[in-house]
């Protein structure tokens, strides 16, 4: 059994591997390859079976990769971005992700006729979309600096709302009286929210302040940042249920933004963990599906859902979020054209099957195949089409320029800091 283990978790980082360089060499996104590897590897061949290989230790790890990869993400964001953009990134984390929620749960109501408590469920998780997905795609289109940092940022942190607002669905169904759900939901946001701020944000400054004081060498200084990511995840989740990826995202947040600690090598150590995990993330949830599921996914009713999403209820989002916002009508258009699901929707929605499973909710069998019909649709419709909008609405740089500056001159810096 141990050897089989083995051999199944070399076969995964090889189809991981080879998923990452065909796309590379075809100039597609890396998911699609994962994907199609991992049913292939799973529903269809029947070789990689996830669950009976790695038991009630999957879900944990999908859990915690997940924090890592949005702790990469928090990494990335800079507070002087969102000064920019701060008022579209908020409107579109809150009024966007209140309209996209509302038209998803209608759609699989009323096209896929599922119940009221499921299409909900559905439509929380829908509502992220993903940097896994976003930042490749942005790479190869090269958009105007004010359109890519929106949707960096959006995509950064809709996806802890998106989980903390799948909870807050959870404890709805499993509640049921409406009085007693308010009070639950209203008391697990708060935690959530106080836990991912004051524990993320603690947790940042130990770190930076370790790094400071030099108490680890440099070398460590990645191992370390795992380190303080799982911890925080744990704790947080341990204060309130699925509070973690918030919190992880916060400390990578407030970590990049800090001025007293170089964290250059954390950035590249996870940057590098994360090419790792992702592809493994991948093919091992989408091995989890069945034959059934795929069939389930394809039918003419989650067709037509899946338009609904990208031309009706993310249009909608966008448009009602950015209204006067000074953003021109091509950038609107083009902000609307880019919402794929990725990694984060696959792991909620298996993680709530799971759980929602052991209380025998009616429909709940439909959740994980609705979420990757989204997740498959979304990335080869946007991966193919937004690259070619992109140039159609002229917000893609052609051959973007930086400027070199030589010199550690006083001048010099004040320039490049200017």
């Amino acid at each position: 059994m141990s050897e089989h283990i083995l051999i199944a978790l070399g076969v995964i980082v090889a189809l991981g591997f080879s998923a990452q360089w065909l796309a590379w060499q075809l100039k597609v996104p890396s998911i699609l390859f994962l994907l199609l590897f991992g049913i292939l590897a799973g529903p269809v061949l029947g070789y990689l079976q996830p669950d009976t290989l790695f038991g009630e230790v999957l879900i944990p790890f999908v859990s915690i990769s997940v924090a890592v990869i949005l702790f990469e993400g928090g990494l990335t964001l800079k507070i002087s971005e969102f000064r920019k953009i701060g008022r579209v990134v908020s409107l579109l984390v809150s009024v966007g992700v209140v309209l996209t929620w509302i038209v998803i749960a209608a759609g699989a109501h009323w096209l896929l006729g599922l119940n009221f408590q499921i299409s909900v469920l559905i439509g929380a998780v829908l509502t992220v979309t993903g940097p896994t997905v976003i930042g490749p795609l942005l790479r190869n289109i090269r958009p105007q600096k004010n359109v890519g940092n929106i949707l960096k940022w959006e995509g950064i942190l809709i996806d802890p709302i998106g989980a903390l607002l799948t909870i807050l669905v959870f404890e709805v169904i499993l509640i049921g009286e409406v009085q007693q759900a308010a009070m639950a939901v209203l008391t697990s946001f708060i935690k959530t929210i106080l836990a991912g701020v004051i524990i993320g944000g603690i947790f940042a400054y130990l770190l930076a302040l370790i790094i400071k004081k030099y108490w680890i060498p440099d070398y460590l200084h990645g191992t370390a940042s795992l380190a303080f990511v799982v911890v925080v995840f744990v704790i947080s989740n341990a204060f309130q249920q699925e509070s973690g990826l918030l919190a992880s995202t916060i400390m990578g947040i407030a970590l990049t933004n800090q001025k007293f600690a170089p964290i250059k090598r954390i950035k590249d150590f996870k940057e590098d963990l994360t090419l790792l995990i992702i592809p493994v993330l991948f093919i091992l949830l989408s091995a989890r599906l069945t034959i059934y599921h795929v069939e389930l996914a394809l039918s003419a009713g989650g067709m037509v859902f899946l338009l609904l999403l990208i031309l009706v209820g993310r249009p909608l989002a966008v448009f009602v979020s950015t209204f006067r916002s000074g953003l021109k009508s091509n950038e609107k258009l083009f902000v609307s054209a880019v919402a794929p699901r990725g990694i984060v929707a696959a792991a909620v929605s298996s993680v709530f099957a799971l759980k929602l499973a052991e209380y025998s909710i009616p429909q709940i069998e439909y959740l994980v195949p609705v979420t990757f019909l989204v997740i498959i649709g979304s990335v080869i419709i946007y991966g193919f089409t937004s690259p070619l909008i992109a140039k159609w609405l002229k917000v893609s740089q052609s051959d973007p320029q930086g400027v070199l500056i030589a010199g550690g001159q006083e001048w010099a810096l004040q320039l490049a800091f200017a």
